[in-house]
């Protein structure tokens, strides 16, 4: 389906969502959060997609975050809180994906786009990218994006984005645990491009079974998490896939997933 505010591409197994609105930084409005839940919603749907890229088109900005035009319409109470309901389907959606998702995160990623960056599996940045939750400094707060730093980042570390406003660069998300690699401008399109067709070459059944047990567990008490992984395992046990990829090892070649 064409797309007004963002790209959609598949290729060798990657479906790539860039976002495409520069005129904006790639505000978050509700036009936008609409077409990335429906791409990504295709993503979910088509058995030939194996990865997820998350980007933007701009050479100097991921996403300025929420679309701060939208929040100051005068709108009836109850629209805006219906309204507000994109950013937990949007993370639930990403969680709930079955395939792996990266965060390529060039540029600015900050407010309602740094909650997208941490719903993704894995956030590559570009040592130029930074990081932050400016909302306070505009009289507002990130409320539902505080849900998924929380899960990130240890709790002093969190307030502290939250409740100054302050950005921080690539390394210093790093040192947090917000990304998984920090990479030059020149480097920057090849390590993304590399994790995809890694990940795009696992199992795509085992791959949904573990990433969708990480999301189901992430929540749960130790004791009903170990009794559910437990369960995840016998089941992934069970798999044509799971007996090629042992029986591949044994044999030293390479697997040959089924999907079954």
């Amino acid at each position: 389906m064409p797309y007004e505010t963002l790209r959609y591409d598949v290729a060798d197994a990657v479906a790539t969502i860039a976002l495409d609105q520069p005129e904006t930084r790639n505000a978050l409005s509700d036009a936008l959060l609409d077409e990335l839940l429906a791409a990504l919603a295709v993503a979910h749907d088509d058995d030939d997609v194996r990865c997820v890229v998350v980007t933007s088109t701009h050479e100097a900005v991921f996403s300025g975050g929420g679309d701060l035009a939208g929040f100051a319409a005068d709108v009836p109470l109850v629209h805006r809180h219906a309204a507000n309901d994109r950013f937990p389907r949007l993370f639930t959606l990403i969680g709930e994906l079955g395939k792996p998702a990266i965060c390529a995160a060039r540029g600015h990623v900050l407010a309602g786009a740094l909650g997208l960056a941490l719903a993704c599996d894995l956030v590559i940045a570009d040592e130029c990218a930074t990081f932050g939750t400016p909302e306070i400094n505009v009289g507002l707060f990130p409320f539902m994006i505080a849900a998924l730093i929380g899960r990130n980042i240890g709790r002093k570390k969190m307030t502290e984005l939250l409740l100054l406003g302050q950005r921080i660069d690539a390394h210093e998300a790093l040192r947090l645990g917000i990304v998984n690699r920090v990479v030059t401008p020149a480097r920057f399109d090849a390590a993304v491009a590399d994790w995809a067709a890694q990940l795009a070459a696992k199992s795509p059944l085992l791959m949904k079974l573990g990433r969708d047990a990480l999301f189901a567990q992430q929540d749960m008490a130790l004791g009903e998490a170990l009794e559910y992984l437990r369960a995840q395992l016998t089941l992934a046990l069970s798999t044509d896939d799971a007996r090629e990829g042992v029986a591949a090892f044994l044999e030293r070649r390479e697997p040959r997933w089924t999907g079954r």
